[in-house]
């Protein structure tokens, strides 16, 4: 009795094998398919989601010290043309036409 159920698992398991062995690149394809619709529907998901104002900074207000402040005050808007660089004398740019 046990030899049959062993030849029994046995071609099934060659059938399974039969058929991997037939299909296997198509069912890569679908694999492959699967986990890159799988990616656009999370990345989409993510996109669509609002995000959540409801954000409290972990920094309190008092935690920057007065000179930190200041070089961030002196910092110039971007809407404002940038001093332009100077270079030390005696040196060309080797970028510059």
């Amino acid at each position: 009795m046990a030899e049959i159920a062993k030849k029994s698992q046995g071609l099934a398991l060659r059938k399974a094998g039969d058929l991997l062995r037939r299909f296997h690149l198509l069912l890569f394809f679908i694999l492959i398919v699967g986990c890159l619709a799988v990616a656009v529907i999370l990345i989409n998901k993510t996109l669509t989601d609002s995000s959540d104002d409801t954000y409290i900074s972990t920094i309190n207000a008092g935690s920057i010290d007065q000179s930190t402040l200041n070089r961030v005050q002196s910092l110039h808007p971007s809407s404002q043309p940038a001093e332009p660089l100077q270079q030390p004398e005696g040196r060309i740019n080797p970028f510059a036409e």
